[in-house]
């Protein structure tokens, strides 16, 4: 989803003048995420804390823009939780 949303607002960089801080801001919570899913990819723990985190954020942005969208994204949330933090996934992790 980083490499998703970074791709997309790349093309907003060169449509505004002067810059908006909103979209650097934006940009780094997508590279965190990738980031995030390459470490997890080679088992780091606190690599799924930050997709955790980054997720969580989300809820609480979303909060702003409806309840539908904080329900979407705290399903999400819900999801990644109970797939990064089962038994299985923390023997991976752990490197067990």
């Amino acid at each position: 989803m980083g490499t998703i949303g970074l791709v997309y607002h790349l093309r907003e960089f060169r449509s505004f003048h002067p810059f908006p801080l909103e979209l650097l801001l934006v940009s780094v919570l997508r590279i965190l995420a990738i980031v995030s899913g390459a470490y997890m990819l080679r088992g780091a723990n606190w690599a799924r804390w930050l997709a955790v985190s980054w997720i969580a954020l989300h809820v609480g942005v979303s909060y702003f823009n409806g309840w539908g969208e904080m329900a979407m994204h705290a399903a999400i949330l819900v999801v990644f939780a109970v797939a990064l933090f089962n038994k299985r996934a923390g023997e991976y992790f752990t490197g067990q």
